[in-house]
């Protein structure tokens, strides 16, 4: 089981790394997509942006505790499985569109297709050492960031160099990749497998409700959901507020590029270090630090109006930010019996879409009533607004640092 868990972090990081670099290296470029090879006026170009890109947020919403629940009845891999093998007929089917709407049913495809990340946690949480949790969460993330910085890039070399039905082929091939690599390498745990056995024993894996009444569930699963928010908060007036920052519109695409990578960045550096720091001192402490030091930077990153100290306080920003989900996951998953870790994951993703679809419109509604500059703000102080709230309903009695089965009292 040593030897299987150290290698399937790496195998599963590789996957999150694939997952983000297909997803990230398309839809940053929808508007463009849309116009070029789908033929939409620019005066509507917006409109098909907002609904195609918050379809796929709204059907995984929904699928996502659906999914998870199947996985923890079912299997962790299967789920793992299907969800690659879909997404993988996604991007393909997005290769081959020729009208917004057939690209707006493929989003929605895409959204009934969620449920591989999760799946992703689900099987790490329930194979590592329960010391080395937090470990393998952060390298796991810190593959996501990765890829997030990577997919950019890849998209946009791969658009110029090919055109964008490239890069959803691309993509395809990626999903394809992370499907083999789950089918070879990923196996069910002893658990899931008594479980199957004896049909999915309901009673003792709790439904999704049961878990719903867990103080802490409560908790994480709102943090993730405002994190998420406060994320999304920013992306609709990023650009315009960089061109601010520089005096013009010049090369916008490319400094807009640079400055969201400079996130990436840090978060690669910095996410296997939160990982060992929330096994040494406790993953609630660590989520507190993390939570409340990228929101005393959300706040700082939007007083300079040189865009060099912006760039410098948004990357210190990401150094923490890269904490926050490695801690709310590792909290799930300690709260949790192995065969719940795909209801509560799943209900994890589904709460961080519904922050994906609030978050940009509070931002285009604040940015129109007050200014960008405001926006970037209230990215840190929704975020010192959480830490707050999350330290004033902490458990009333001392925790494990790493860890540990807690009473009702400590939830």
């Amino acid at each position: 089981m040593i030897v299987y868990w150290k290698g399937l972090v790496w195998i599963l990081t590789v996957a999150c790394v694939l997952m983000s670099a297909s997803y990230t290296m398309l839809i940053p470029f929808l508007p463009m997509y849309l116009i070029d090879e789908l033929g939409v006026h620019a005066n509507e170009v917006n409109m098909w942006s907002g609904v195609i890109f918050s379809a796929s947020f709204l059907v995984s919403a929904i699928m996502a505790p659906i999914w998870g629940a199947i996985a923890d009845k079912k299997s962790h891999k299967l789920m793992a499985l299907r969800a690659a093998t879909f997404l993988a007929i996604s991007y393909g089917w997005g290769a081959i569109v020729s009208s917004p709407w057939e690209l707006l049913w493929m989003r929605c495809f895409q959204g009934f297709s969620a449920g591989l990340w999760p799946a992703c946690l689900a099987i790490m949480t329930a194979s590592a050492p329960r010391d080395k949790m937090g470990w393998c969460l952060g390298i796991m993330q810190g593959g996501m960031t990765a890829g997030g910085v990577l997919g950019p890039f890849l998209g946009g070399v791969l658009a110029e160099g090919f055109g964008m039905r490239t890069s959803f082929w691309i993509g395809a091939v990626g999903l394809a990749i992370i499907a083999v690599l789950i089918a070879v390498y990923v196996k069910d745990t002893d658990e899931q497998k008594a479980a199957r056995a004896k049909g999915g024993d309901k009673k003792k894996t709790g439904g999704a409700m049961e878990l719903l009444r867990i103080p802490v569930i409560q908790r994480m699963l709102f943090a993730a959901g405002v994190v998420q928010l406060a994320i999304m908060i920013v992306q609709p007036i990023l650009p315009l507020y960089i061109a601010e920052l520089q005096g013009s519109m010049d090369n916008i695409v490319m400094v807009s590029g640079i400055v969201f990578s400079v996130v990436g960045i840090s978060g690669v550096i910095a996410s296997p270090i939160w990982g060992r720091v929330g096994g040494n001192v406790g993953y609630r402490p660590a989520l507190y630090a993390a939570l409340f030091g990228v929101g005393v930077f959300g706040v700082i990153q939007a007083l300079p109006e040189s865009i060099t100290l912006f760039v410098v306080w948004r990357f210190i920003g990401g150094l923490f930010a890269a904490g926050i989900f490695p801690a709310i996951n590792a909290l799930l998953a300690e709260n949790t019996e192995p065969n719940q870790r795909g209801r509560v994951f799943g209900l994890s993703y589904s709460a961080q879409q519904v922050g994906s679809v609030i978050g940009p419109i509070l931002g285009g509604g604040l940015a129109t009533f007050a200014s960008n500059q405001m926006v970037v703000m209230s990215h840190g102080i929704v975020l010192l607004l959480l830490v707050l709230m999350l330290y004033l309903k902490r458990p009333k009695q001392p925790t494990q640092a790493s860890g540990g089965e807690l009473d009702e009292a400590q939830r």
